[in-house]
């Protein structure tokens, strides 16, 4: 028996996971206690994902109601299944800029320390096996702000003659720059990752993520961005636009092929790798582009309501490069673009997402 573990496994990436693990003949195991529901409130909860994955795969999957922070409950978990464990895939944490200033500890216990308490536990029972560390492009605090860009009609762009024109790279530097709470927790977890990987030599990888998305996602306001815009549109609830004239930019990325990035690490892993994960010129939109896909999508306008304060910390224009990934894994490709993405999100949810009375 060959197993997979998914921390997280009832969110965006970690049910995406488990499907996708499960597809290959894994047996996978899912650990997730709900936090999602405990930081954003009922809307948010993943325990609907729960209650479709156990249904849906039946005897492929178990499931765990464990909290990452608690070592005896994990080092129960992992001594059950040991060396049968081939792969980990650690999606669990808590993701919210505005979350962790609220209450810096449980942020950073959870992003922290939650990592070091996996890595430690597939050291001690499965060393052979793959790790695999959602981080973050926060990991990069604000120093994308300081790139030379320049204002377009409905977006911030870079400067077509700079070296990250095609995407920021992984050399961009982490130090001497405002990375708010959750970017410096996430940074902790990063080069955790990292040092197991080096150390004591375990295949581990850092994605460094832009803005994940798909039709999994348990859409609320701190948290989701392209999820909420639709539903924000679908149940007629006000978009508050924070800064930057709506013309921020993302690159978006579908849990479909951020999975897909997971298996080929999976099949050919190496020690500490780290990666910039996300849409990159393939996929990317500001604000103001997204609602334009959104209302074209379901034909009504979006209500928004404008804020001049940007989020402390928040990205003016981010578009990520997969070169480096690429360059390894040179099969992987992507196939969701942003006009996609929102079309599925909105085919997902049009029987749920709909105007609140």
């Amino acid at each position: 028996m060959s197993v997979a573990l998914v921390t997280g496994s009832g969110g965006l990436i970690g049910s995406e996971a488990v499907r996708h693990f499960a597809g290959l003949g894994l047996d996978v195991v899912g650990i997730d206690n709900d936090m999602r529901r405990q930081f954003f409130g009922a809307e948010a909860s993943t325990a609907w994902n729960v209650l479709r994955l156990t249904s849906e795969l039946g005897g492929s999957y178990t499931h765990k109601d464990a909290d990452i922070r608690d070592r005896d409950a994990l080092a129960e978990i992992f001594r059950r299944y040991g060396r049968e464990i081939s792969v980990v895939i650690h999606t669990a944490a808590q993701p919210s800029h505005d979350w962790a200033v609220r209450d810096p500890f449980t942020d950073f216990d959870v992003n922290a320390g939650g990592t070091l308490n996996v890595l430690q536990n597939v050291r001690e029972h499965c060393p052979e096996a793959a790790f695999i560390h959602c981080s973050t492009n926060k990991v990069y605090g604000d120093r994308p702000n300081s790139l030379p860009l320049i204002e377009q009609e409905t977006r911030w762009e870079i400067d077509p003659g700079h070296p990250y024109a095609n995407g920021i790279k992984e050399d961009m530097s982490i130090d001497a720059t405002l990375h708010s709470v959750f970017g410096a927790s996430k940074v902790a977890a990063d080069v955790m990752v990292q040092e197991y990987g080096r150390y004591f030599d375990m295949r581990t990888a850092c994605f460094r993520g832009g803005t994940l998305t798909g039709p999994a996602h348990s859409a609320t306001e701190l948290h989701g961005f392209l999820a909420y815009v639709m539903r924000c549109n679908m149940e007629r609830r006000t978009y508050k636009i924070f800064g930057y004239k709506g013309k921020m930019v993302r690159d978006a990325i579908h849990s479909h092929d951020v999975v897909n990035a997971f298996e080929a690490f999976y099949r050919n892993p190496r020690s500490a790798a780290v990666y910039n994960l996300g849409g990159g010129r393939h996929s990317n939109c500001s604000h103001l582009e997204a609602f334009a896909v959104a209302e074209q999508i379901s034909g009504q306008e979006m209500i928004t309501e404008y804020r001049e304060a940007n989020r402390i910390g928040d990205h003016q224009w981010w578009i990520g490069s997969n070169a480096s990934f690429q360059a390894d894994y040179p099969d992987w490709k992507q196939i969701y673009d942003v006009p996609m993405i929102l079309r599925e999100i909105y085919e997902a949810n049009v029987d749920k997402w709909i105007p609140q009375s």
